[in-house]
């Protein structure tokens, strides 16, 4: 059995957080707890995209955060938009930077793991490095603060595969914090995954020019 099928979905009952929005472009501020869109299920129905159509009922997808990690997100209001941003999250024309607050002290100050991943069929939707099926990914770090017994760090990935920055974390030995699939024990036992999509940079698809919108960290 997948841990998927263990899981028991209790989406949170906040509003919409509008970070912007235009004739183009919606960027939101995704909660924890919420699936970016909908999962197998009717329990699973309820999603952020489901909720933004309420407001904007031609929102297209454009990419994905997973349920337990909250922040900056971006929608498309045309097809032209969607292709456009689509094309900048394929090619890594974007900037993604995330905080995070991991299992003990990280060293050194800041690194790089490039380790491919792909998906552990036996317990999915887990992912695990696998060098030999694996699809390339990378990730950056720098450490923000040392804490006790935990460390506050930026993850700036420069792929964007499924569970990356929570599969590379736990490769070195530091799983974020409250992951209920990569941490183990007290690192585990917080009310939520201690990871938050803090800003994204992208070209507008219709004016070109280059935009950031930051969310500010919950935790």
């Amino acid at each position: 059995m997948s841990l998927q099928a263990q899981d028991v979905y209790n989406p949170p009952d906040v509003p919409l957080s509008l970070l912007h929005h235009d004739s183009q472009v919606v960027v939101v501020d995704k909660p924890a707890g919420l699936l970016s869109v909908p999962g197998k299920g009717e329990d699973k129905a309820d999603c952020l995209i489901e909720r933004l159509r309420g407001v904007f009922p031609e929102i297209l997808l454009v990419h994905r955060l997973d349920r337990d990690t909250s922040g900056v997100m971006v929608f498309a209001l045309t097809k032209s938009a969607q292709g456009a941003l689509g094309q900048q999250f394929e090619k890594r024309q974007t900037k993604k930077v995330y905080v995070a607050r991991l299992a003990g002290l990280l060293e050194p100050r800041e690194g790089r793991v490039d380790l491919p991943l792909t998906v552990d069929w036996p317990n999915r939707p887990r992912q695990h490095v696998n060098h030999e099926t694996g699809r390339p990914a990378v990730t950056d770090w720098r450490v923000v603060k040392y804490l006790h017994r935990e460390t506050r760090v930026r993850l700036m990935p420069q792929t964007g595969r499924s569970h990356q920055l929570r599969v590379h974390m736990q490769s070195l030995g530091h799983p974020i914090l409250g992951d209920p699939l990569y941490a183990d024990g007290a690192a585990r036992e917080f009310p939520r995954l201690m990871l938050h999509a803090e800003s994204l940079r992208f070209r507008h698809p219709e004016t070109g020019k280059s935009a950031t919108f930051s969310a500010p960290c919950p935790f």
